[in-house]
């Protein structure tokens, strides 16, 4: 107890300084720089690339599978809400205020510690690799997607998000589709051209009405839903292109790819993803360290929004300290409860796995 207790402090001083940098997405160097520091004052070797950086522990054994934990010091802009200085960490009736400090800073200090915890522990089972990482609220390319590589065989995961240090088992997926029907231009009050906006719309009933056969456990039936929609240029033209933009919510019954491929046979129209690379997750309910949360009083779900678990292929179980609710809200802030929790049950969730 009294080494969580020294552990939690440390904790909350590394997110009172983090908190007081600014963090934006790709702008994340001096939190780098000072998660850099930290670690190796505790005699952490480390390894950087850009603005993410990780480490392994002391007695690392090739030979043994590898717990990744995984967790990201970026920021979004603080909104215009704001009522306190989003910079200035603030200790207030238990509750440490700042940018950051919910999304995903008391997940990340967590972690960071827990990693510290078994850091020079001889005898277990499994590895750790820590990997504290960028550019999560932009779901950009130089986050925890450009060091993959880098981090060797991995067996599976625990992404920190705000889940109330409940079990998200499974992540939706997303992929945004740009549509293009097409026709021929012709004048409006002729019997000419071909209207694309007409040959768009049994398309769009499509993507309103296909339920794809199979559905999750979790979250049901993939979810598709038409956002955006342009067509012509003036009111006696018939339109030669309509273009369109779908929302999908990728669940973890299919791949992003066959998601697509289904898409494709069914329409008639141009369809092209901006990404698949924002793939659905999911971890067995019976995986060991789920069970371990189980045990603990912890409960499943699925959660609707997406984090860095989305760039994985190995079972990734989010879950960490703070509330999804909060994240990017004015006044933003993490009870310092639950930091001090949050260490507590990843600890007791990883030793009854390692």
């Amino acid at each position: 107890m009294t080494e969580i207790n020294t552990l939690y402090l440390q904790a909350a001083e590394l997110l009172r300084q983090l908190i007081a940098i600014p963090s934006f997405s790709r702008e994340e160097s001096l939190t780098a720089d000072l998660i850099e520091k930290f670690l190796t004052d505790k005699s952490v070797k480390t390894y950087r690339k850009l603005n993410n950086i990780w480490a392994w522990n002391k007695y690392f054994d090739a030979s043994k599978p590898t717990i990744l934990l995984n967790s990201h010091h970026d920021t979004v802009r603080p909104n215009t809400g704001y009522t306190r200085d989003p910079y200035d960490a603030k200790i207030d009736n238990g509750k440490l205020y700042g940018l950051g400090s919910n999304d995903a800073g008391g997940c990340l200090v967590s972690l960071i510690h827990t990693f510290l915890y078994f850091y020079d522990r001889q005898g277990l089972k499994y590895n750790f690799c820590l990997a504290t990482t960028a550019e999560e609220e932009i779901s950009g390319v130089n986050g925890l997607e450009l060091i993959i590589p880098d981090l060797g065989h991995l067996d599976f995961g625990i992404v920190g998000e705000p889940t109330l240090m409940q079990l998200a088992i499974a992540e939706r997926g997303l992929m945004v589709l740009d549509c293009v029907a097409h026709g021929k231009a012709g004048h409006a009050a002729r019997e000419e051209g071909e209207n694309a906006i007409y040959n768009a719309l049994p398309d769009i009933e499509w993507f309103r009405t296909y339920r794809f056969p199979k559905e999750s456990e979790v979250f049901g039936p993939i979810k598709m839903s038409v956002t955006i929609i342009n067509a012509g240029s003036q009111h006696n033209v018939v339109s030669a292109s309509c273009t369109f933009t779908v929302d999908v919510r990728v669940t973890d019954a299919y791949r992003n790819e066959e998601v697509l491929e289904i898409i494709r046979q069914h329409v008639k129209c141009d369809v092209t993803p901006r990404s698949i690379r924002l793939k659905p997750s999911k971890i067995d309910k019976n995986h060991p360290i789920v069970q371990a949360g189980i045990k603990l009083g912890r409960s499943t779900y699925g959660s609707p929004t997406t984090s860095d678990q989305s760039l994985l292929d190995i079972p990734s179980l989010k879950v960490g300290p703070g509330d999804s609710a909060r994240s990017h809200t004015a006044d933003e802030f993490v009870y310092l409860d639950e930091i001090r929790e949050g260490i507590e049950l990843y600890i007791k969730m990883l030793e009854s796995v390692v």
